[in-house]
């Protein structure tokens, strides 16, 4: 895949932002509603994919930043992917032991991003793709998300009913190589997956290697700590 190069100027809003290419300034949408401030920050390095498509509103789709010597994979919505594909190529070993597969699985009024089942179990994976870093500790969400915590909650929902849960927390940013939730931004998701967690609802972490080739699942898990960190404020006992 061909990426352009540009310079971040300004992000009017969530959507999109304002990008210098060649010296004219081009409207790229920006596929990831997080807030990324630290990341899309005056003057950054960014690449984007061109559109083909002539009734598109926006020319480009902003994919990556450069940020602290390395390249952070902005679009959210490809975690999911990334994460499917590393599923039924065996490069996640605490899920491995399933033969069916299936993306998006409608569960009540939610959709989880990961159905898998073999003849014994069911398991449902939601993904949360990171891009926040903060003294060195990768961090979720980087906005307060009401949908990121009803996906906990049905989550526990089905592990009480007898099944499989995981959390699935994809470090899009490869400066991150331990994750905790971020307290400041979303107490209640947070605590949500705390309360998720003593549910047996698992976590997973696992970062990625971002080039402009490609994106591949780095097949080794992570640590996390659930707790509060001294930049919050707290330090949990």
């Amino acid at each position: 895949m061909d990426y352009v190069k540009g310079i971040f100027k300004n992000r009017p809003n969530r959507f999109i932002a304002e990008v210098e290419v060649d010296g004219n300034l081009e409207i790229a949408h920006v596929p990831n509603t997080g807030r990324c401030k630290e990341l899309l920050v005056d003057d950054a390095v960014v690449w984007l994919k061109p559109s083909d498509n002539p009734n598109r509103k926006t020319k480009f789709s902003l994919h990556f930043v450069e940020n602290k010597g390395v390249l952070v994979s902005l679009y959210s919505q490809q975690a999911n992917s990334i994460v499917y594909d590393a599923i039924i190529n065996d490069k996640i070993k605490e899920l491995s032991c399933y033969d069916y597969h299936q993306r998006e699985k409608t569960v009540d009024d939610s959709r989880i991003d990961i159905y898998l089942a073999n003849e014994n179990e069911e398991c449902y994976v939601e993904v949360k793709g990171v891009t926040l870093i903060v003294d060195g500790e990768a961090r979720f969400p980087d906005a307060p998300t009401e949908r990121g915590a009803k996906h906990l909650k049905e989550l526990i929902k089905l592990k009480k009913d007898g099944n499989r849960c995981a959390v699935f927390f994809l470090i899009q940013h490869p400066a991150g190589k331990f994750f905790r939730p971020n307290w400041q931004n979303d107490p209640k998701f947070s605590q949500t997956l705390n309360e998720a967690y003593d549910e047996g609802v698992e976590i997973l972490v696992y970062r990625c290697d971002n080039q402009l080739s490609g994106i591949e699942l780095i097949p080794q898990s992570l640590d996390f700590d659930l707790g509060k960190s001294l930049s919050d404020g707290i330090i949990d006992d």
